[in-house]
């Protein structure tokens, strides 16, 4: 054990065994760190002398906190992603945990990710206070505030080393429903050099509240408060939600801590009146029809002029109801991708919440398992259906091609450029949805001209000057582990985050609980015979939606009328893949209908085995994996495999 961590293990023993708080010395410390040792000993029962790693919850418990806050997690992923642009040259990750301490979120050079998860800056970690000591996450739970925990300020030894900065988020009744932090693996700075790290999470963490604030109560009247009439709508002080009777039924937590003492003490279900020197029934005037700075209001009590404005709830929805009740009725194009899968079924009600969301969508799966169906059902389902849903196969264009066709480009700015120039597919995309296939496979150099795109929202064209507005709606879609690609330096840690706003694993075909009604949709009215339904039933389908189309498509044609027989099936695919899926358990994975993760060997070996099947034709494999031969020979390449003429 390091000199340094018997000095810390016999500062915080000394401290504990001391209720009077000790100042001056080397044992001085801020209140609220001093309280947070003694919390950790007395009430936690935790031993400074037992230097304990951090814990990380399994993946099963993992998905339950998260499935528990989802849609705070679309809200705030936009905020971590800004907070972690301006921060990750610094070293720092970007933590969003719940109430309990469990991260469920998490941005950070996933090329450090061993170092990080041993440190517990890591999804899935566990910072509670009653668990990890003192630290930001834990003690800012117990307190309710914002602060900095640094370096020998943790309880634990373990964790000297961090530097940790965290900031409630508190929901519109004034509950904590999750701590946004930012922290360093280590630092050799003093405290007072994360007071602006403070600040900035501080600000992020309110503009996260906010906005789910403002997505809670859209259907309530939003009244919005400034001390300055510039400010009122661009950034308000406090937010109020009043029911249509002028009660308050939400605020967000600057509002609580401002005007509660209006109410003796509490907002919620105060009248506008008892807070306000005006009746409610006036509130229309403050509904941006008058100039901002003549929309002043005094504060019953306080005599404090605010600048109020007001945001009416929009007309009620009508509801269809039938017989016996009002229901929820998803996207028909979503609808129709399952059968009654239950797992692809819970998917499939998660996109219905985001078609209309800004964020960027990451779809991952096997091959074949209608990854692009997937997001074609997205777009139809959405306000942007009636634009362009342009499909770009990052693995089946040329390397040398895919900045050009990507972005477009001027007449004459490179050697065979056209004439006439060209417009990008992103461009064509303006207004709709750009699916990105494969997006594993594009080279590094443009992942950075892409992640320009994602976030200034901006093409510049090749050969311009001048970049080109878009407003488009991004989809990335893989069968790679992108996770493993970031940590080998093979993909953007920062596009990795941008790409993935919210995550679709789409189960493969074997998982799938529905797939022999997925089999009399793709038939059309034809029928099976039970000889042949039972043969197809029990085949493992590696090729997953797309080798179901083309065995139905072979058989229908095979037998022109009656039920298909055995005969009629072409031969199934009897690779060593296929032999080892056919006696596959089931995976945990895959009960959930998630597709069980393929390491990097397996896929190494499965396309070796192609090769050799194949002698050795790269353009057969290519053709058989529906591949460019580029693609497949940078595929070889990553693999280490190289064919026997050219070792």
């Amino acid at each position: 054990m390091p000199v340094s961590s018997h000095q810390h293990i016999a500062t915080v023993m000394q401290v504990a065994s001391d209720a009077r708080a000790l100042v001056g010395g080397a044992l001085a410390r801020e209140q609220v760190i001093h309280d947070s040792w003694l919390r950790c000993v007395h009430e936690h029962r935790l031993d400074p002398t037992r230097m304990q790693e951090a814990i990380i919850v399994p993946q099963a418990r993992l998905r339950e906190h998260k499935e528990q806050m989802e849609s705070l997690l679309h809200i705030a992923r936009h905020g971590l992603e800004s907070l972690y642009s301006k921060v990750s040259g610094l070293g720092y990750v970007v933590l969003l945990t719940d109430a309990r301490g469990i991260t469920v979120d998490f941005l950070g050079d996933l090329v450090f990710e061993p170092s990080l998860r041993k440190a517990g800056l890591y999804l899935g970690a566990d910072w509670s206070e009653h668990h990890a000591g003192t630290c930001g996450v834990g003690t800012c739970i117990s307190t309710g505030q914002a602060l900095t925990v640094h370096l020998d300020d943790h309880f634990d030894a373990t964790h000297i080393p961090l530097t940790c900065t965290s900031a409630p988020i508190y929901d519109s009744h004034g509950h904590l429903s999750a701590v946004l932090d930012i922290s360093r693996l280590s630092s050799s700075q003093p405290k007072e050099s994360q007071h602006l790290a403070l600040q900035l999470v501080s600000m992020v963490a309110h503009d996260i509240e906010n906005a789910a604030f403002l997505q809670r109560h859209r259907r309530d009247w939003i009244v919005r408060l400034a001390g300055a009439p510039q400010f009122l709508e661009v950034q308000p002080e406090y937010l109020l939600a009043l029911d249509a009777n002028g009660r308050v039924v939400g605020h967000n937590r600057r509002a609580q801590l401002g005007l509660q003492s209006v109410n003796h003490g509490t907002l919620l279900g105060a009248r506008f009146e008892a807070l306000f020197d005006l009746p409610f029934a006036h509130i229309g005037r403050f509904v941006k029809t008058e100039p901002s700075d003549q929309r002043a209001v005094m504060v019953t009590g306080l005599r404090r002029l605010l600048f109020l404005s007001a945001t009416p709830p929009p007309p009620a929805p009508v509801l269809v109801r039938d017989a016996k009740a009002t229901v929820a009725v998803l996207p028909a194009p979503l609808a129709a991708l399952s059968a009654g899968d239950p797992a692809l079924d819970l998917q499939i009600k998660r996109a219905a919440m985001l078609v209309n969301s800004p964020i960027s969508l990451l779809v991952t799966g096997e091959t074949g398992s209608g990854k692009e169906y997937f997001a074609k059902a997205i777009h139809a389902s959405g306000v942007r259906q009636q634009r362009p849903f342009v499909a770009v196969n990052c693995a089946a264009i040329p390397e040398a091609l895919i900045e050009s066709e990507l972005f477009g480009h001027l007449p004459g700015s490179f050697s065979g450029a056209s004439s006439r120039g060209k417009r990008g597919l992103i461009q064509e995309a303006d207004g709709g949805t750009l699916f990105l296939d494969e997006i594993g496979d594009m080279p590094l150099p443009l992942q950075a001209r892409l992640l320009r795109v994602l976030s200034e929202r901006e093409v510049l064209p090749v050969g311009a000057l001048k970049p080109i507005p878009v407003n488009i709606r991004v989809i990335a879609a893989t069968h790679a582990p992108l996770e493993q690609l970031v940590q080998r330096g093979g993909f953007r840690d920062d596009l990795y985050y941008r790409l993935n706003g919210a995550h679709f694993s789409l189960p493969p075909l074997r998982a799938r609980t529905d797939r022999g009604l997925m089999m009399d949709r793709l038939l059309g009215g034809r029928s099976l015979s039970p000889a042949a339904r039972a043969q197809l039933m029990a085949h493992p389908w590696p090729g997953n939606l797309r080798e179901l189309k083309n065995v139905l498509e072979y058989a229908c044609s095979m037998r022109e009328s009656g039920d298909i027989d055995t005969d009629d099936l072409p031969a199934l695919a009897t690779s060593n893949r296929t032999q080892a899926l056919l006696h596959e358990a089931p995976t945990p994975a895959a009960a959930h209908g998630q597709p069980a993760a393929s390491t990097d060997t397996e896929s190494s070996q499965d396309l070796r085995q192609r090769l050799q099947a194949a002698h050795w034709n790269v353009s057969a494999v290519a053709r058989d994996m529906q591949l460019s031969r580029m693609t497949l020979y940078r595929r070889m390449q990553r693999a280490g495999i190289v064919p026997p003429n050219r070792a």
